[in-house]
């Protein structure tokens, strides 16, 4: 046996997203407060509209406990609503208010500026080459590919 932690795949991943995740949090934590769950639970709440608990703990691979943790303190700061579902009063639907939606409007540029900081240190082929990879890989893990405007990504 002859495991290399420096080519072991899962090793690698992490490191690699225990930086991004890190050098990312220093604009959502200093501009906005927010933690990974409540910038997490944000962005999802964003992209889906309205959803369960549940459905944000899945799209966003948080434990339940972390999802209301995070809910509850941004429905605190007014920027998350909950509405408990008509026929099944266990299920409530959350949603951004107004002031949640405005801080994500504020967050998303600094999202896609970090994210283009990132790409710009590779080439447009390392860049394609990077992204095939990356959805070949959750391909491989069972990940469902992610929707955009209509059409799979991979």
């Amino acid at each position: 046996m002859d495991l290399r932690l420096e080519r072991f795949l899962p090793y690698r991943l992490n490191r690699a997203t225990a930086v991004a995740s890190k050098q990312f949090s220093r604009i959502y934590r200093d501009e906005f407060g927010l933690t990974v769950p409540e910038w997490r639970v944000l962005a999802t709440l964003s992209a889906l509209g309205t959803a369960s608990a549940k459905e944000i703990g899945r799209d966003s691979a948080m434990h339940k406990t972390k999802v209301s943790r995070a809910v509850a303190s941004l429905q605190q700061r007014r920027w998350v609503t909950r509405e408990t579902d008509g026929l099944d009063r266990r299920i409530e639907h959350l949603s951004l208010t107004a002031a949640g939606e405005s801080a994500f409007r504020r967050l998303a540029p600094k999202m896609l500026a970090f994210e283009e900081q990132i790409m710009a240190r590779l080439s447009p082929k390392e860049r394609a080459e990077m992204l095939q990879g990356l959805a070949l890989l959750e391909k491989a893990l069972g990940i469902p590919a992610i929707e955009d405007a209509g059409e799979k990504v991979v």
